[in-house]
This record gives structure tokens, sequence and C-alpha cells, in this order.
């Protein structure tokens, strides 16, 4: 057995490299840009009015005579009108501003009579009122970084920049085998010494939370042949592999002579914790392979240990090994010295507590839990107040 963090440290090192694709920007938010964006154009590419209003010369307003409404322009015209000295044009919000023309006033601030403008605005001041060409961004500007996870107001700013499509990095393929003769799907009546499969259900959702939908499923039994032939058949199909139960040393236990009849370069296997000592992590050319317990609790534990943060990863995003917060303990926890322990937890303020039943066939604390607690490897005792590493089970948690 390798201690956590040393098995962390070389998963980062073995996680293929994210590969760039070319997506439409409405399908593009939440993934991360793989290259920087400079704009194309300058944005706006002319000069047009901030209100509905009107347009002259303000060397005209400082005369303090009425001007003459020539003209009318709206937003989207494009053959506009040559104002003379003492004219006006009325105006509405990102119409663009016509040659002879520097200022606008906003209609609130004006009298008209018989389309004679008087300019009531005494604080205005030339250019008042105008967006100014390239004044949101300039030519070549560099608007994005490369490593950006897209939002809604970035997406917006790629489409003002007439962009329509985008590089980007996207979620590993993923497929999830689970194996155990014992495994019944729900909805189907129990035999005696059945359980009901609850790990596929699991780890889908752990991955929809993270936008990731629909991997490939396949449900095997514990026996050598249908074991290879699953992990053979996926590691062509997918670039992410999950496989819970058949991962230890038991009579039944075929998936690690499986993945290595297939080919699969091992990386670690065997981890000093609770949950999950016999997780085991691979890769076969771009295909990165955890081999996951079988109990529940300890697969969910190893998701957010080691998968979720794989995945970020390879979606060209930071990925999070590493604890995101402390907190202190809300009591005194007790555990075995030898192995790290990661704990279902219940956040609440600046404390964490620690829930009951951790036990790595019981799914009720992660029902529960918000976080993991991780309880290092070296101590026994834990003091309340004592400040522990959490890892939020969602992002932004901290």
């Amino acid at each position: 057995m390798i201690p956590v963090d040393e098995a962390k440290k070389l998963l980062s090192k073995h996680i293929p490299a994210p590969c760039p694709v070319v997506l439409p920007l409405e399908e593009a938010v939440n993934h991360v840009l793989a290259s920087d964006i400079e704009a194309p154009m300058e944005v706006p590419s002319f000069d047009n009015s901030a209100m509905d209003g009107y347009a002259f010369a303000f060397a005209d307003f400082q005369t303090e005579k009425p001007l003459k409404i020539s003209y009318t322009i709206q937003a989207g015209d494009t053959r506009l009108p040559v104002l003379k000295r003492g004219e006006a044009a009325r105006i509405f919000t990102g119409a663009p501003i016509p040659e002879g023309a520097d200022s606008v006033v906003m209609q609130e601030k004006t009298e008209v009579n018989n389309q004679l403008l008087q300019v009531l605005d005494n604080g205005l001041k030339k250019g008042g009122n105008v967006r100014r060409k390239g004044t949101q961004t300039a030519m070549g500007e560099k608007v994005l970084k490369a490593g950006t996870r897209l939002k809604a107001g970035m997406i917006g700013l790629l489409a003002s920049l007439g962009l329509k499509e985008v590089s980007v990095y996207t979620a590993p393929k993923i497929a999830v085998i689970v194996s155990g003769k014992e495994l019944v799907k729900p909805g189907n009546p129990l035999q005696p010494g059945q359980i009901y499969e609850s790990n596929s259900f699991a780890l889908q959702a752990a991955l929809a939370e993270m936008g990731i939908k629909s991997p490939l499923l396949s449900s095997i039994d514990d026996e050598a042949e249908e074991t290879f032939n699953a992990i053979a058949q996926y590691l062509e199909k997918c670039e992410l592999l999950l496989i819970t139960g058949g991962i230890s040393v038991g009579d039944y236990d075929y998936v690690h002579q499986a993945l290595e009849r297939a080919g699969v370069e091992k990386i670690f296997y065997k981890v000093k914790q609770k949950p999950g000592k016999p997780l085991y992590c691979g890769r076969k050319r771009n295909t990165l392979v955890f081999g996951l317990p079988g109990n529940p609790g300890a697969v969910l534990s190893c998701f957010y240990q080691y998968v979720k943060p794989a995945i970020r990863q390879m979606k060209g995003m930071k990925n999070t090994f590493e604890a995101e917060g402390l907190l202190k303990l809300s009591a005194n926890v007790q555990k075995r010295q030898g192995l790290t322990h990661f704990m279902k937890g219940k956040m609440e303020g600046e404390e964490v507590t620690v829930l009951q039943g951790q036990e790595s066939y019981k799914l009720n604390a992660f029902a529960e839990s918000d976080c993991l607690v991780e309880l290092e490897e070296g101590k026994e005792h834990f003091a309340k107040g004592e400040m522990v590493k959490v890892y939020p089970l969602e992002d932004g948690a901290f």
C-alpha cells in the first residue's frame, strides 16, 4: 500500500492531457478554453447612442439657439445623413451617430416645438451619451485566457465579437462497469442473498453533478472471462473507465488480473486509506482506469477524492486533489493509526461534524453529508476545535 499523498501525486502525473475540440457557442458553456481569444474586431464597431434622445454638434448647443430636427435615426440604420450646423437628429439607443454630430441629449431633458429642439441639459458635456467605437473591446485585445471556464457572460462576449464557435476541452468519454453476481437492479424482486445495485446510480449522479451525462454502462457477474471481455471492450470505447467491485483479492475478484491481461499499466494498487483501501489506478494509452471497491460508501469516497479531480484535469480545469479548506471539529473524533480516514461530514459555519455511520457499506451518512473530512494517517485522537482538512462535495462551497 502507498500513502494517500503519494497516490494522488502519481495519479496527477499520469492523467491524459486534454484534447481540444471546436464547439458552437451554444454548446460551449462550462467548458474550458483551449486557447486565448483575441478580439477580431472593435466593439462597439461604430459610435452609437447610449439612449433615446437627439444627436447634434456640441458647439451648436453652446449657442443656446434651438436646433432643427431634420432626421430620424434608429438602431440598425446603415444609410446615415450628414448633419449641417444647427441641425439635430432624433436618435434611438444603439443607433449610429451621424457625421456632423458628436453628442446626444436624452429626450427627457429637451423641449420640442414645431420640429425645433431646445436642449435643457446644462450638465451635458461634449461626447455625452455616446458609446465610442472600441470602448468595450479593441481590435486584437486578449479578451479571454486559455484555461478559462466559460460562463454565460463570456459566451455573450464571444458572440458580440462575431464568433460562432470556440476551441475548448470537453469531458472524457466515460464507461462504468459494475461487477457482482449478487447485484439486482432496483425495481426487481430480491432473492435470498441478493442486494440492490446502487453504485451505477450513485456514479451517474456524481457525474451529472459535473455536467457529464449518459456514460456507457455494463453489469457483469464475478466471472473471469466475462470480466476481461467487458474491460477489453470498453478500453476501446472510452477515455475513462470506472469499474466497481471485483478489485480486491477474494476468490471471485477478477478485475486486477483482467486489467493486466488487457494491457493496462498499473499506476498504483492499494492505498493506505479508509474507506477504499483496494483502490486501483492504471492507464492504457489515453484511457485512464479506476478499479473502485464494491462497497457503495467506498465508491463515492474514492470518486470524490480521485476520480473527480482526474476528470477536472482531463477537462482542462484545475484539479482539486488538495483540500479546499480547513474547519474546526465540532466534537472529539478517534480512529486507528496507520490509515488516512475520509469521513462523511456536515459543514456549519466554521465547524464540521463527523457523522455517524461511517462504515463503507452504508450510504446513510453520504445522504446527509456535504463534505469529506480527512483525518491524517499518523494520528489516532482528534480533539474538538482541532483544524482538519475538508473536501466539499459540491464545487464552490468555500
